[in-house]
């Protein structure tokens, strides 16, 4: 019985020296890894399931950052082997599930394919990524744990309850924002009474949470977070566009595997032909809304983009490849031009960029069928 002990404390001894000796691999390792999980998974699920993954996330994210500061305040035995490999496991749980919740807003953000859209939160991710020293020396600290349990709740709710309600009003962001606030709230008032050091932190806690506060609603009413659920699907410029049946029958020039490869599109026209853009936007089944094709053209001289024309039409939900709409623009000129595609409000879907040029005679052109 006392070899079993000696052999079973040994063993706890070795495995705590080699988490030690590996810690600052380890740990950003399962942040990784969550991300990773959650790029492959979340793709091919459905969106209520995907949405129950993500709560138990949740719900693990706040048990592990409970537990170690729980532990480490000494009101949990540290005699029991099981709770000393609990302790060992629990931050490697946390950054999981950290990884995992991050990963599944950047799917969610990023999906429009727009960088000008999702740079934050793919800075942030990256950022806590290859900082080894932050993930060593403060990521395990109790004001910034509780700082990335809200970041990772805010954002959770800004892209669940759009979902939720079918709506992508602002008021419905804005109640997301006071659920998370009342969720973290609850939750640090539950965890001070615990945790000694947190009582300290409260107010630096109080300053990191509103700052988070601040930055996304400041995201979003800048028109830097997209709508979602919205999100778009497909978007091309072509040469002319007809609506035959269920079908668009869309005419583009024809491009060899060459031209495929090589970066931005060239759009060549005759006398100042119409030039179409097509998009197809996804949407739940139960949101309706309007969608604005915004058309700009650089000018050389001032060296901006100017706004062209604004041209919208409604869209209808429960289409998987998104609902089809295009737009047309007559007379254009040549030079660089681009097309956003947004929400009423400015909200940013996604765009496409393409040059125009003049030409005496039309290349070859072939029809695509969407």
């Amino acid at each position: 019985m006392i070899k079993d002990k000696v052999k079973n404390l040994l063993l706890y001894r070795k495995v705590k020296l080699i988490y030690k000796k590996y810690e600052r691999q380890i740990i950003p390792g399962a942040l990784v890894f969550g991300f990773v999980v959650d790029v492959i998974t979340f793709r091919s699920i459905d969106m209520v399931l995907a949405f129950v993954l993500l709560i138990i996330h949740i719900i693990l994210v706040g048990l592990a950052i409970a537990f170690i500061n729980i532990y480490d305040e000494h009101w949990v035995s540290r005699q029991g082997k099981f709770m000393g490999y609990l302790r060992i496991l629990s931050p490697l749980v946390m950054q999981f599930s950290f990884g995992a919740l991050l990963s599944a807003s950047f799917i969610f953000y990023s999906f429009g394919g727009v960088f000008s859209v999702s740079w934050p939160l793919i800075v942030s991710i990256f950022f806590l990524m290859i900082s080894n020293e932050i993930f060593k020396e403060s990521y395990l600290k109790s004001s910034i744990q509780l700082s990335v349990f809200f970041f990772t709740l805010i954002t959770f709710f800004s892209y669940v309850l759009p979902y939720v309600f079918n709506s992508i009003s602002p008021w419905i962001f804005i109640l997301s924002g006071i659920v998370s606030l009342l969720a973290i709230y609850i939750y640090i008032f539950i965890l001070a009474k615990k945790v000694a050091e947190i009582r300290k932190k409260y107010k630096r806690l109080i300053i990191y949470i509103v700052t988070i506060f601040l930055f996304i609603n400041g995201l979003y009413f800048l028109n830097i977070i997209p709508p979602i659920p919205l999100s778009l699907r497909d978007i091309g410029v072509y040469n002319n566009v007809f609506h035959v049946g269920q079908n668009y029958e869309l005419t583009a020039e024809k491009q060899s595997v060459f031209q495929k490869l090589i970066p931005g599109l060239t759009i060549n026209i005759v006398d100042k032909k119409s030039i179409y853009v097509f998009s197809a936007v996804f949407s739940p089944v139960d949101l309706n809304t309007e969608i604005v094709h915004h058309w700009q053209r650089y000018d050389e001289r001032s060296e901006k983009w100017i706004s062209m024309n604004k041209f919208s039409f409604a869209i209808f939900g429960g289409r998987s490849d998104g609902y089809r709409g295009y737009s047309v623009s007559s007379n254009v000129s040549p030079g660089k031009w681009r097309v956003f595609v947004e929400t009423k409000r400015g909200q940013v879907l996604g765009k496409v960029s393409f040059e125009v040029e003049q030409v005496e005679k039309m290349p070859e052109t072939e029809v695509i069928i969407k």
